[in-house]
């Protein structure tokens, strides 16, 4: 049944669906129409591709080739967007061509000399325990781990190592693969699909007669003797050594169909203990909320009343609470300029958020789409520029500014210059370690290029319509001489009530976190969307509700200073969770290389600004709506 109307009306039931079906399975990746299954025939050609070296002990990507592996005549990289390559994938053909459904054993691919660089650069590797990531029809390919006791769900790891240390101090490499591909096939047709990638490493000295590169054959194994892990002499990696490559390929028929093929990738193994964290999490959260709220508007609503009664008799004169420093609460602030700016900037964070929100919501965003999530957050950023531009120049106007340009100019160039300004540095020390996360110079032109050339421009029209429009009249006058601020109780002290006040919207978010953090630093897929939309918009709902319980109590102790205290109480949030980065870095993560650890304080210091910047504008705004609503409601002489 097609729904007709308003296209609005046929996204909004999309979107709940989306955010019910994501959040009861987040494990479940679903593919939207358009996203074409391959169909594979008997004997088809089956071409793996090669993925970067990955460590979670240096955090630093290196090419596959890096490492003396075996290589095709012409190594052709096939990156697709730009997400890809600012994750760092190196996407590349290799050696490794199967025929679909066409078994094969003990295939050689060929032999290499190792050099003693090579020796070098394989026990640097094998020592911070580096990966390697290999795609089969866009599948990654995974290593089956030992079922714990109990456990009924298969668990796997991505990507296999590189090789292993023995107690002897000897190293071994995974020379020898066994490949397993699962398939699915068509009741009606001949054609079907790969729905799984596994392989099995092992090490194996190959033992062999003369050898001919045009037709390789070893002694070691053959249709009859299958290679398995610990079966034959291991290869050891020393300089002047000849290592011989080789792999087996089987295909196996599976009941899984091809749309819930990446759900062995999804699948966490402590989903029960997630599901427990963030209910817990977000029921305390919420009845914290619902209290705050109704505590402040039965408080309010008899301020108010009583106000309004007050100025019918005698006692008016005697103004006490909130309602005396009505002609100074809007005031301009100090560094009312750079405060646009920065809200302008939270505007900007706030829009990308959402529609990547909604986008990842609907699938567009999942795993199975390499780098998707990154291409979409700066494309988005970039465009929302004309929001930041808007809104700084809007806010600009109401305190009665006048160089629009000014604004706008730092608007367009402060936070993505600072970003940029530490983005390049770590970029640096990332070439200095000649890895492949180090973003290429082509990229980094093309990332100035939407910057200059787009978010700029979108800033400055957004700058001036908002600056042709009427600026925002005040609800109450603004007295000429500034009143004297009476001396503040320890609790209302700006340091601690700011501090104070980013508690709450840190304890909306912390556990989800902790998801967030190892899905990034532990290579791990994260596609929980529907909680984080959940939580997203607990963080909200939190971030406005502690900034107006204290900017209320602020403004009842007479102090009318509330500007910057808004963006700041809620922004506080941030000191949190670069101070949990910090627990998680010493208590989840083997960091033990300086430039990594750089690499990870640099790149938390980006997160944690960033997010700053967007609870700071959540709460700044919340505060700017609760002031006006509250002044606007009194009658005032």
């Amino acid at each position: 049944m097609a729904i007709s109307g308003d296209p609005r009306r046929r996204l909004l039931p999309l979107l709940v669906a989306a955010v019910v079906l994501s959040a009861a399975s987040p494990a479940r990746a679903f593919y939207l129409p358009g996203v074409a299954p391959r169909d594979f025939q008997k004997d088809d050609e089956l071409q793996v591709k090669v993925n970067k070296l990955s460590s979670t002990k240096t955090q630093l990507p290196y090419d596959y080739y890096f490492l003396d592996y075996c290589k095709p005549e012409a190594i052709k990289n096939s990156a697709e967007n730009l997400g890809e390559v600012l994750r760092g994938d190196r996407i590349e053909n290799s050696v490794y061509n199967f025929k679909m459904r066409r078994d094969e054993s003990c295939k050689v691919v060929c032999r290499t000399k190792l050099s003693p660089e090579a020796a070098k650069n394989f026990k640097e590797k094998i020592d911070d325990e580096y990966r390697v990531n290999m795609i089969l029809d866009n599948l990654p390919v995974v290593v089956p781990r030992q079922t714990r006791e109990g456990s009924q769900t298969p668990s796997f790891e991505h990507g296999y190592r590189v090789g292993y240390k023995l107690k002897d101090d000897k190293y071994y490499i995974n020379n020898h693969l066994s490949f397993k591909v699962l398939y699915h096939e068509d009741s009606n047709s001949p054609e079907s699909r790969i729905v799984g990638f596994h392989v099995i490493p092992s090490s194996i000295k190959h033992e062999y007669g003369a050898w001919d590169d045009k037709n390789p054959t070893v002694q070691t194994c053959n249709a009859n003797n299958k290679i398995t892990p610990g079966s034959h002499t291991p290869q050891d990696v020393v300089p002047e050594a000849y290592v011989v490559f080789s792999y087996d390929i089987t295909f196996e028929a599976s009941e899984i169909i091809w749309a819930s093929r990446w759900d062995v990738y999804l699948l966490s193994s402590d989903s029960q203990i997630h599901w427990f964290s963030i209910i817990n999490s977000l029921m305390i959260v919420l009845f914290l909320s619902g209290m705050v709220a109704m505590i402040m508007m039965r408080t309010l609503y008899k301020d108010i009343a009583n106000y309004n009664q007050l100025d019918n008799q005698d006692e008016a004169q005697e103004e006490t609470g909130w309602k005396l420093v009505h002609g100074d609460v809007f005031r301009p602030p100090v560094h009312s300029g750079l405060l646009c700016v920065y809200v302008g900037t939270g505007v900007q964070f706030f829009g990308m958020t959402v529609v990547t929100m909604m986008f990842a919501l609907l699938g567009f965003l999942s795993p199975a789409n390499r780098g998707g999530l990154m291409t979409a957050m700066v494309l988005l950023w970039v465009f929302m520029g004309v929001l930041a531009g808007y809104t700084s120049s809007r806010l600009y106007k109401m305190f009665k500014g006048t160089e629009w340009k000014k604004i706008t100019l730092k608007t367009a160039f402060m936070f993505p210059g600072i970003l940029f300004a530490v983005f390049f540095f770590l970029n640096a020390l990332i070439w200095g370690e000649k890895s492949s996360g180090a973003v290429p110079f082509g990229t980094m032109f093309a990332l100035f290029l939407l910057w200059f050339g787009i978010s700029v421009p979108l800033v400055f029209v957004g700058s001036f319509l908002g600056f042709k429009q009427p600026a925002i009249e005040d609800p109450v006058k603004t007295n000429k001489i500034p009143r004297q601020i009476p001396e503040q109780a320890w609790y209302l002290q700006p340091a601690f009530s700011i501090l104070a006040g980013g508690i709450l919207p840190f304890g909306a978010v912390f556990i989800e976190l902790f998801f967030i953090l190892t899905s990034i630093w532990l290579n791990q897929f994260y596609y929980i969307f529907g909680f984080l939309f959940i939580v997203f918009i607990i963080l909200i709902v939190t971030c406005a509700e502690i900034t107006i319980v204290l900017c209320y109590f602020q403004l009842c102790s007479e102090d009318y200073h509330w500007w910057w205290r808004a963006y700041l109480t809620a922004g506080s949030s941030a000191l949190y969770l670069f101070a949990y980065a910090i627990f998680y870095f010493f208590n989840k993560l083997e960091i033990t290389k300086l430039v990594s650890g750089i690499l990870y304080f640099g790149y938390m210091l980006i997160i944690s600004y960033a997010f700053f910047v967007l609870t700071g504008t959540i709460g700044f705004y919340a505060c700017f709506w609760f002031v006006r609503k509250i002044y606007a409601s009194v009658k005032i002489d």
